[in-house]
């Protein structure tokens, strides 16, 4: 059974656990942000970092929700870009193995990587290289890939192609789809924020942001950011990271509590929340309720470096959401 419909860069990760903050600042990266990155700064960072402390998984923001919703049984796919190489055979066949319905045109151009840098505080830093993630345009988009999901999810890393998102929601929209978005990063909400602060007022149904994210978008805190994007939108989230959640649902406020954990890496809390979220949308249960399931997944995914688990992981989650 369809029902979610990620929209995304089609992305590898490349991870590494930084014993310091040097290399970031070495390389002139701010601590905690994402950062388009060019072929050849992308060669700078792999050399700089030797291979055997890399570790390599599918990613890009999107895809990781996409993943976490198809490991708890819901019916999903995907739509991206990947190039005729190793790296995107390796994400497509990912997808495959993950139960994900892959909807990915393919490029010349090499596959997108994202290294994703995490320091002795478990904050990760990206440096992404876009590549063949980065061509998917307004023309890729086929309304027939998007007929029969009930929603879309879309990543606010999109949003530096602004025919693609837009032509994406429009579809989405016309198709009868809610449309779910995450606004991605401090640093692109701050670059976007008018046109994001267009999208939202035209298409979004449900936005997720954290703190830093919704202070970026609205200029205000948590708790004021959250009463001015739920006049704009049917949900919003604001995630306030060990603090927990906070949700407005069709004007109603409701909060809910972190678990506790131990973190290593911070790499996929927000995509796996969203995952969690809407999971729990689908199933009927009430906004505090899938807070705290997103509360789970988000939890349980920064105990393990990058964005993925393991089938013990999921099933102790599967377990957890059980108790709710």
């Amino acid at each position: 059974m369809k029902q979610v419909l990620g929209l995304g860069n089609a992305l590898v990760d490349i991870l590494v656990k930084l014993s310091s903050e040097g290399i970031l600042n070495e390389l002139g990266m701010q601590k905690g942000s994402m950062t388009l990155i060019d072929e050849t700064f992308l060669e700078k960072i792999s050399k700089r970092i030797p291979d055997e402390e890399k570790a390599y998984a599918t990613g890009g923001s999107a895809a990781n929700t996409i993943n976490g919703l198809a490991n708890l049984g819901i019916g999903t796919g995907f739509i991206g870009k990947i190039g005729k190489d190793k790296t995107g055979t390796f994400f497509e066949s990912d997808m495959k193995n993950s139960g994900i319905v892959p909807n990915l045109t393919k490029s010349a151009t090499t596959t997108g990587q994202a290294f994703a840098m995490i320091t002795p505080d478990s904050e990760r830093t990206f440096g992404t290289y876009l590549g063949a993630a980065v061509e998917l345009s307004d023309n890729d988009l086929n309304p027939d890939d998007f007929e029969g999901y009930q929603i879309l999810y879309v990543e606010g890393y999109l949003v530096f192609n602004k025919p693609l998102i837009e032509a994406g929601m429009k579809i989405a929209q016309k198709a009868g789809m809610k449309i779910a978005l995450d606004l991605a990063s401090y640093n692109v909400v701050e670059a976007e924020r008018e046109f994001i602060q267009y999208l939202v007022d035209k298409y979004v149904d449900i936005l997720f942001a954290n703190e830093e994210e919704a202070k970026a978008f609205s200029g205000l805190n948590p708790e004021e950011a959250l009463d001015a994007m739920g006049k704009m939108v049917e949900i919003a989230v604001v995630k306030i990271g060990a603090k927990g959640a906070l949700v407005s649902a069709n004007g109603t406020k409701y909060s809910s509590q972190a678990i506790q954990v131990t973190p290593i890496d911070t790499t996929g809390a927000g995509d796996l929340f969203a995952a969690g979220y809407i999971y729990g949308m689908l199933r009927g249960f009430t906004p505090d309720k899938c807070a705290k399931t997103g509360a789970i997944l988000g939890g349980m995914v920064i105990e393990v470096l990058g964005a993925k688990m393991d089938n013990k992981r999921w099933k102790t989650i599967k377990e957890l959401i059980a108790t709710l």
